[in-house]
């Protein structure tokens, strides 16, 4: 390999660190919406998984069922989640040209 290959090959690594770096600072903006009981509960995350809100119908606001908006919080978190690491993996497509994250590879 020349010294000219291998320079290249650097300066393209360093591009796409750059480029990771940037789309890692978009997702930090970036919100998705999970909702569970047909829209009863609603979270909202960033593109790196922190809730940033949560909505809950008033109708659910009763002392016993209390469990039952517990696990409608659990699922809407959950939906919201595998739509960000969809998001996520969306965009590293775009990124990387369609080359996949090698196994066990993590942004965040």
């Amino acid at each position: 390999m020349a010294i000219k290959d291998f320079a290249n090959m650097m300066k393209q690594a360093q591009d796409l660190q750059s480029k990771m770096s940037d789309m890692q600072n978009a997702l930090a903006d970036t919100l998705v919406e999970g909702q569970a009981g047909a829209g009863l509960v609603t979270v909202s995350l960033n593109g790196k998984g922190q809730m940033m809100s949560l909505k809950i119908d008033p109708s659910l606001m009763k002392p016993d069922e209390a469990e039952i908006l517990e696990d409608l919080i659990v699922a809407a978190h959950t939906d919201a989640k595998s739509k960000a690491e969809v998001a996520l993996q969306e965009q590293m497509q775009e990124l990387t040209g369609g080359l996949p994250l090698p196994p066990g590879m993590k942004l965040f």
